[in-house]
């Protein structure tokens, strides 16, 4: 592979972040994002794609935000297009973090992504990008999603599309007259969310579904 004077690959802070030890993996993340050497943006974001600690991923997420946005937007960027659902989700995540909004197109190609977790942090990603005035063009593309996957998926929805306010209304009034009962039963507990956020989803997700299959009166 060609270096550059910027290619930091051979470092020993590189070595230690694909250490096998994750409070070792830990350190160098911090000591990575203390320092901010641009150099080292490409180690930090292959890196991402295959940690597989929760914390250590956060503390790369830091590192990143802490480097240069010209540097580490294009990087991510490019990273949404892995064939790795990790490197795509991190990607996402960090994006999410930065608060570029030049990202905000990009992140909505994948709010459909195949994988569940790679759409659930595409759909937290586009919340904290999306641009004053379009929320209810997002919570309109978000609405096909409505009733997919398991129950952290659907709630991870859900918070999405109360994420954007008001807009969201009309579009989950449209999914409540699916003749999906899973889609109304889904569109009734965001609709709940909405009004109360400390209101149980599951609960409420439950009840729904029942009415939705059976009717109110059974």
């Amino acid at each position: 592979m060609n270096t550059t004077r910027h290619d930091q690959s051979n470092t020993p802070l590189a070595a230690a972040l694909a250490g096998t030890n994750p409070s070792g993996r830990l350190r160098a993340a911090l000591t990575a994002g203390t320092q901010g050497d641009p150099g080292l943006v490409e180690t930090l974001v292959a890196r991402c794609a295959v940690e597989p600690d929760f914390f250590v991923r956060d503390m790369l997420t830091w590192a990143l935000c802490r480097m240069p946005a010209e540097r580490t937007v294009p990087r991510l960027l490019a990273e949404l297009r892995s064939d790795t659902a990790q490197a795509r989700s991190q990607a996402l995540h960090t994006l999410s973090k930065i608060g570029d909004r030049q990202a905000f197109a990009p992140v909505t190609a994948l709010l459909h992504d195949t994988d569940d977790e790679v759409a659930r942090s595409a759909w937290r990603a586009a919340v904290a990008l999306v641009p004053a005035g379009a929320e209810g063009t997002l919570a309109a593309d978000l609405a096909p999603a409505l009733a997919r996957g398991d129950r952290d998926t659907r709630l991870s929805l859900s918070r999405a599309l109360t994420g954007l306010g008001e807009s969201v209304l009309p579009v989950l009034d449209a999914a409540a007259a699916s003749t999906d009962p899973a889609v109304r039963a889904h569109a009734e507990a965001t609709v709940r969310l909405y009004h109360d956020p400390d209101s149980g989803f599951t609960d409420s997700l439950e009840h729904a579904t029942r009415v939705a299959i059976t009717g109110p009166g059974e």
